[in-house]
């Protein structure tokens, strides 16, 4: 079974110039952990709530010393300079995707190599998909469920 057989095609994108304020907004209301970018059609990144969370957070070796010294209030309000920024300002670059041929269980390795739950699927550099490691659960029931009923 190949990624194209069970990929999601609807996928909302964002672009670099994409205002931080939109995506966050769209991350809340329907619940995206992450978005990916595009360029003239081409997958050029992702953004995630970790990209824009991160600048907000202590470091290790600032939460190592004093945590007393961490003004948490400040950071949080951090979060309305971080919305005023766009998309490139704090997408991953670079991104790792998977094809549309590649078998689901390549996928999902590559996935877990990653600590990813989701992923691109990319034809030639072109968003074609996102592929989850729900989509690739569901496709294994399914398979092996309709094989054992059809045994009996």
């Amino acid at each position: 079974m190949q990624v194209k057989d069970i990929m999601s095609t609807s996928v909302k994108t964002v672009t670099p110039d994409t205002p931080l304020i939109e995506v966050v907004s769209l991350m809340c209301l329907y619940r995206y952990s992450g978005l990916p970018v595009v360029d003239n059609d081409k997958l050029v990144g992702i953004i995630s709530e970790k990209d824009i969370l991160h600048d907000m957070l202590p470091n290790v070796d600032e939460l190592m010393g004093s945590m007393a010294a961490i003004d948490f209030d400040a950071l949080l309000n951090d979060y309305s300079k971080v919305i005023k920024l766009k998309v490139a300002d704090l997408m991953t670059a670079g991104v790792v995707s998977v094809t549309p041929d590649m078998h689901i269980l390549k996928a999902a390795s590559v996935m877990a190599g990653k600590r990813f739950r989701r992923i691109p699927v990319a034809d030639g550099g072109a968003l074609a998909g996102m592929l989850s490691l729900g989509d690739v659960h569901k496709a294994i029931f399914h398979k092996n469920i309709s094989s054992n009923l059809s045994a009996t």
